[in-house]
């Protein structure tokens, strides 16, 4: 024991605890789910992106936003929006303009930087639980170091996001003419959480008022930025929200164009 002598005055003697935490809650339970969670999307997404079928319902105009836009040889002619000048080849995904953008927006995005630091590498697991790994690096090498892109991924985003909202008013045109079903009603959902997702970024908040000094001078700006702040509250669910529309949107084309059942059709 530490002798009053040599100790440090008004310093305390640090508890002996052998147990690695103390907490006594289901905290791995958040990081589980999470594992869970994220695995079931990529493997669900990795598979339709690979499957190059059931994409697109030429009766309604539905296009999947996993396959949007479609630029490979291989894409249906309608489907093709912008053009097919891609390679065919089945390793290169269909929408490969913008896939690996959007997978570099979420990867960077700082909710999905926290939930997978904490799951799959256990870095810490929980407040209050010791870290996985011996030592501490933060974000300082590579390949972290690119996690400070994501305020650029954020404008590849952001135009990827028309893209599906062009897509979604697309499908009001049928070839019969103005059409609306449940399949609209999806892409029309998906595209407004796709979009409060984007703009509630951290990204987002702070290219709108972040290098401002007077909020008076920019009342505009000011309104804006009080906007996105309200979303970037909530953009944790978010970011869950969308992974689930977009999951559905797609799984819901995927059953029209495969005949599993009728699209629900309200007008045309």
């Amino acid at each position: 024991m530490t002798s009053t002598a040599t100790r440090p005055r008004g310093a305390r003697a640090r508890a002996a605890i052998a147990a690695k935490t103390l907490r006594t809650d289901r905290w791995w339970f958040a990081p589980l789910i999470t594992v869970i969670g994220l695995s079931a999307w990529v493997a669900y997404a990795t598979v339709r992106v690979f499957m190059h079928d059931f994409y697109w319902v030429p009766d309604y105009h539905y296009l999947t936003p996993f396959y949007s836009p479609c630029v490979t040889e291989r894409c249906i002619e309608g489907a093709s929006h912008f053009g097919r000048f891609l390679p065919g080849w089945w390793i290169i995904p269909d929408a490969a303009l913008t896939l690996p953008f959007l997978l570099l927006f979420r990867l960077t995005c700082y909710y999905y930087r926290k939930a997978y630091y904490r799951s799959f590498w256990l870095s810490p697991p929980a407040c209050a639980v010791p870290d996985g790994h011996k030592e501490y690096g933060g974000e300082t090498r590579f390949p972290l170091l690119g996690q400070n892109l994501h305020r650029y991924f954020f404008y590849a985003a952001a135009i990827i996001s028309l893209i599906n909202t062009w897509d979604a008013i697309l499908a009001f045109h049928s070839p019969k003419g103005f059409g609306f079903g449940l399949g609209n009603i999806i892409l029309v959902l998906n595209v407004v959480m796709l979009w409060a997702y984007t703009i509630s970024c951290h990204s987002c908040r702070h290219i709108i008022g972040g290098r401002l000094k007077h909020f008076s001078k920019h009342p505009v700006r000011y309104r804006a930025w009080t906007f996105v702040s309200a979303l970037n509250v909530r953009h944790m669910q978010l970011a869950w929200i969308t992974l689930g529309t977009l999951a559905l949107a797609d799984f819901y084309i995927m059953a029209v164009a495969a005949d599993w059942f009728s699209d629900l059709r309200f007008i045309n």
